[in-house]
């Protein structure tokens, strides 16, 4: 993704959303004083995304503030991202130093010829939200945590985004038969 795009911020773009379950907007809308490395938690108040006139900052999708753990894979890079700067400051920038959207991600990396690529053709970006959420899913997260995580009010819609891979499907059978 980095080579790519050229720059660093597209690798930590994706690597946030595969590791958080965020939306790129709401990626876009962090601040360095929203990532609280000691307690390993994002804390997600608003999004920013183009709109009507220019970029549009408000709150989340779903008008939750919510909080997002940090995982291990994820921690050197918003140590990097925040080290010496400012609270109010953007946790992550385009090259040019403007808000990444999913248009300029798709754009920057040639992402819909990069995902057919690696073989995985279809994957938006949106995806990674999906696929953030499953994972979490897969390492046995209960799916009220996962609900809070992603924002969603509805258990059912937070489901949606659930794509067990078949061994946890093989596990539930495993575990079925134990019982």
């Amino acid at each position: 993704m980095i080579e790519a795009g050229g720059h660093q911020c597209w690798g930590d773009m994706v690597t946030i959303l595969a590791t958080t379950a965020m939306r790129i907007s709401e990626v876009s809308g962090l601040r360095v004083g929203d990532v609280d490395l000691s307690r390993g938690l994002l804390h997600v108040f608003r999004q920013t995304y183009p709109g009507r006139g220019g970029l549009v900052t408000k709150q989340t999708k779903g008008r939750r503030r919510r909080t997002v753990p940090i995982i291990e894979p994820l921690r050197p890079t918003l140590v990097r991202l925040t080290a010496g700067r400012p609270g109010d400051a953007r946790l992550l920038l385009g090259p040019r130093g403007g808000v990444i959207t999913t248009a300029t991600l798709r754009d920057a990396t040639g992402w819909d010829e990069l995902v057919r690529e690696l073989g995985h053709e279809g994957l938006v970006r949106h995806g990674l939200r999906h696929t953030a959420l499953t994972w979490m899913a897969d390492a046995g997260v209960d799916l009220h945590i996962l609900q809070r995580v992603a924002g969603h009010q509805d258990p059912a819609v937070t489901s949606r985004y659930l794509h067990p891979d078949t061994q946890a499907v093989l596990d539930a059978g495993t575990a079925f038969s134990a019982w």
